[in-house]
């Protein structure tokens, strides 16, 4: 089976904020200093390739917080096993998110 998906440094710190319990597009933003031109497109493409799944959240408790739905996003087994790929090519940013929170299970 050929990549599903370009392993660039951005795309990398998509799925490690994923990993590390960020699960929405602004909280990833936050994780990774990238901005939503770059990680709405990666969770949209992460997602058609079947390496993230996403879920709408309950638009009531949205409204009860006064603000739009969420998608959240979580990674599946693909992503999962691709996690082997990111912190083989990028230790350092593994490093840095591994310094700030522990991982979601």
């Amino acid at each position: 089976m050929g990549r599903l998906f370009s392993l660039t440094y951005p795309t990398a710190a998509v799925l490690l904020a994923i990993r590390f319990g960020h699960r929405y597009g602004f909280d990833v933003m936050d994780a990774t200093g990238l901005p939503d031109g770059t990680v709405y497109p990666i969770l949209r493409r992460l997602e058609r390739r079947g390496v993230l799944e996403g879920a709408w959240e309950d638009e009531a408790v949205a409204k009860s917080e006064q603000r739009p739905p969420r998608r959240y996003y979580k990674l599946t087994r693909v992503g999962e096993a691709s996690m082997a790929d990111v912190v083989g090519r990028f230790p350092s940013l593994v490093r840095m998110f591994d310094a700030r929170t522990e991982p979601a299970r």
